[in-house]
């Protein structure tokens, strides 16, 4: 995550610009801020490398991605609640990209090449104190909806009878809102540590602009309690622990089911399949913010020794930006009906995956054509079809349409299945009438 105060960013190049430039003795040198001076030419290339070529191609991609993700989970068929909490992990995370960009990659160019001196003295000034609360405020909702969407899954795996009234889209709408509430009116402080100081060359006329810490907002005892322990507390310890936690009996509850995979019914073998791509989504948040969590606390145990870890407050950044970049790829690869969606809509009439068809309806993990005609299958709770749970959809004035059967018990509630199933004969030889999908309802 970002290094969580002024001091222990102030060698990434946005943050802690003195007050003072320089370069006024010698009328032909460039101003320069005072954290720019006796910065060795291997930290300007290392600094390069790290923010001004990789953070930036990473974003990038991961703008892209999230922009696609968002596009995707935003579809008719693809609402639910676990969606609806991921486009907000999505927009989060595109935030927070895209600040990583203006604060971190862009001002790494110009100390190393020389390109961009304007954007490094007279914009990113300007954008700073607004930029980086934001940033953090993007940060706190990407860590916290991470967790909402974890103790989701864990509502839907270990209390799926409780899922259905905790675990619905409206309340996934609340559960964002709330987590955007608590993210800003934790970070509202962060909008005024900072202020922007002009600075100038009377001999040459240039004017520079630096960013630099209001001391009179950042006393002593502000950078104890705020920054360095209610940082470590808030965006680290209470996550991580519940993250750990949660997540630990989910892997028990995916484990058992694995074990009676074979006795699973089709909407448990989803949940179980959505279960296991949201691991993979959580094990990756872990591992990129693990550096991250040394480096803090680091900086609150080891105080002005912590100046000597810059690699590694480099390093972390570039770890952040890579976690919020990578969700794309995450869903691509675990997420069939993600997978599905995607292809429908960019490669229409050229690429059809089997079983796909043009109606919205149809990507619904719960029908599937046969002949021309479109089928509604009707689970039993052993995950098959029987042939007394088909019936006509000609239903004559004297007779009485049959009650749809309860819900299968399930990890997740399923949407209710249709009581109306159209086949084209109900002579249909026994291997139509089987049928064990194995399709996710959420990806």
């Amino acid at each position: 995550m970002f290094t969580d105060g002024l001091e222990g960013a102030c060698e990434v190049g946005w943050w802690w610009m003195g007050s003072r430039a320089t370069g006024v003795m010698n009328s032909s040198a460039p101003l320069e801020c005072d954290t720019d001076l006796d910065v060795s030419p291997s930290d300007k290339l290392f600094r390069f490398v790290v923010h001004g070529v990789l953070l930036n191609a990473i974003g990038a991609g991961g703008l892209l991605g999230n922009g696609l993700s968002v596009l995707v989970l935003s579809r008719p068929q693809m609402r639910s609640s676990i969606n609806c909490l991921l486009v907000g992990l999505a927009a989060c995370d595109t935030v927070l990209i895209f600040t990583s960009i203006m604060l971190f990659g862009l001002t790494a160019i110009y100390p190393y090449t020389g390109a961009m001196r304007y954007y490094y003295y007279h914009v990113s000034p300007h954008l700073t104190p607004y930029a980086y609360p934001i940033a953090n405020v993007a940060q706190t909702m990407s860590v916290y909806l991470t967790l909402i969407v974890t103790i989701e899954r864990w509502v839907a795996v270990c209390h799926p009878f409780r899922a259905k009234a905790l675990c619905t889209s409206s309340r996934a709408r609340w559960y964002v809102l709330g987590t955007a509430t608590f993210a800003f009116a934790y970070n509202a402080p962060k909008f005024f540590e900072a202020e922007v100081i002009a600075e100038g060359n009377p001999e040459s006329g240039e004017v520079i602009y630096c960013v630099r810490a209001d001391m009179n907002f950042r006393t002593d005892r502000y950078v104890v309690v705020y920054i360095h322990w209610m940082y470590l507390v808030v965006m680290y310890i209470v996550p991580f622990s519940a993250l750990a936690a949660l997540n630990a009996c989910i892997v028990k509850q995916v484990r058992r089911a694995q074990a009676e995979r074979a006795r699973l019914s089709r909407v448990q073998r989803r949940e179980l399949g959505l279960a296991t791509m949201l691991l993979v989504v959580v094990l990756v948040f872990f591992l990129c913010n693990l550096l991250p969590l040394v480096t803090n606390a680091f900086e609150v145990f080891l105080g002005d020794a912590f100046e000597n870890l810059d690699p590694l407050v480099k390093t972390s950044n570039l770890l952040v930006t890579i976690n919020s970049s990578v969700n794309f790829v995450i869903y691509v690869i675990f997420g069939e009906k993600f997978k599905r969606v995607f292809l429908k809509i960019f490669c229409a009439g050229r690429i059809r995956p089997r079983g796909l068809r043009d109606s919205p309806e149809h990507t619904r993990d719960d029908s599937f054509g046969s002949c021309g005609e479109r089928m509604s299958l009707r689970l039993a709770r052993n995950g098959t079809l029987r042939r007394s749970d088909l019936r006509s959809t000609r239903t004559g004035p004297g007779r009485q349409r049959r009650a749809a059967s309860p819900a299968p018990t399930v990890y997740y509630p399923a949407p209710t299945p249709s009581t109306d199933i159209s086949i084209a004969s109900t002579d249909a030889p026994p291997s139509v009438l089987r049928w064990n999908g194995n399709s996710r309802h959420h990806f």
